[in-house]
């Protein structure tokens, strides 16, 4: 089969590799999925980059831990009727060395979630890490109705499908971005309120929206950079759930600020969701998408050949949107 690998860290151009690899048959309650297409996310990047770490996991890493594709043959353990199925996958990398990038991927069988007829493999690639991760900002520590939630970077990948989660679930959403075009989108997935965080006070803006009552929930991009405006603004007894700190990774934190507040600190990781946090999202990206009402933003696509230049693409921050590699 066809497949894109790196056998070192480092910048996507020097050292992604593309070739032909065997095929891994599906052991015990496992699937082999035809891959159509690859979601790539900025935790794919890092690993390949090096990012804090320039361990490999394994010798050969084929990256990309989401995808959509068909399932052609199940192991022991699995029903038969899956082959032919349409799925997405989440977590395909996670501890294997053998990821979606590639024309055959062997997995789990419960990490293969049907996907509707509606909804084609490019978007059904966007999933895995972005649209669980936050489901898993928004919903994980409680209901969400009749709040006022801030949603840092609302353009971005994770922040669209979290408006949407969102205002699904009742909320009044508020969103930061950096651009009339990223307010665009934002607005489109649903954000009642946009504020660009560039030419505007960003904590006084959310005080006046919320009569100075502040938010109920921040879903954070970015903890250590914005750590002092979501202070300010987090409400007694509020949640900060956080996914990222690229900018300042080992942030301070202003402890008494947030303890008088009883504010609840809560560090989102996708790939490492407890079971039942992972079926609720399951289940409800599935009702969404089958509903129509879950939209994937499908920025660019590129060839498995050209996946250097997809890494590239993702790494500039210039896109709206999620990055596909197309397999098939």
């Amino acid at each position: 089969m066809r497949a894109a690998w790196y056998e070192k860290t480092g910048p996507a151009a020097e050292v992604l590799r593309l070739g032909d690899l065997p095929v891994t048959e599906p052991g015990d309650d496992e699937v082999l999925v035809r891959v159509r297409a690859s979601g790539i996310n900025p935790s794919d990047t890092k690993r390949r980059a090096g990012w804090r770490t320039t361990a490999m996991p394994f010798p050969r890493v084929v990256p990309h831990s989401d995808g959509a594709g068909v399932i052609e043959a199940v192991g022991a353990g699995v029903a038969d009727s899956r082959i032919g199925e349409r799925v997405w996958l989440y977590n395909a990398a996670r501890g294997r060395a053998f990821g979606a990038a590639a024309e055959y991927c062997t997995l789990p069988s419960a990490q293969a979630v049907p996907l509707p007829d509606s909804v084609g493999f490019d978007e059904g690639a966007c999933l895995g890490v972005p649209a669980s991760t936050a489901h898993n900002a928004v919903f994980s520590d409680g209901p969400v109705d009749g709040q006022a939630i801030l949603i840092s970077g609302g353009a971005g990948a994770v922040g669209h499908y979290a408006i949407q989660f969102a205002a699904w679930g009742g909320a009044t959403v508020i969103t930061t971005v950096s651009s009339a075009e990223k307010a665009d989108h934002a607005r489109a997935a649903g954000a009642a309120h946009v504020i660009d965080y560039k030419t505007e006070d960003v904590a006084a803006r959310i005080m006046d929206l919320t009569e100075n009552d502040g938010v109920d929930r921040i879903v954070e991009v970015d903890f250590g950079a914005n750590l002092a405006i979501d202070v300010e603004i987090i409400k007694q007894n509020g949640v900060i759930a956080s996914y990222s700190s690229t900018a300042a990774p080992e942030p301070v934190l202003p402890y008494y600020p947030l303890a008088y507040k009883g504010v609840t600190v809560h560090f989102v990781q996708a790939y490492i969701l407890k079971p039942a946090a992972r079926r609720a999202a399951v289940d409800d990206i599935t009702e969404l998408l089958s509903r129509g009402t879950l939209t994937n933003t499908v920025a660019a696509r590129f060839p498995l050949s050209d996946i250097a230049a997809a890494h590239e693409a993702l790494e500039s921050g210039r896109l709206i949107g999620n990055v596909i590699v197309e397999v098939d």
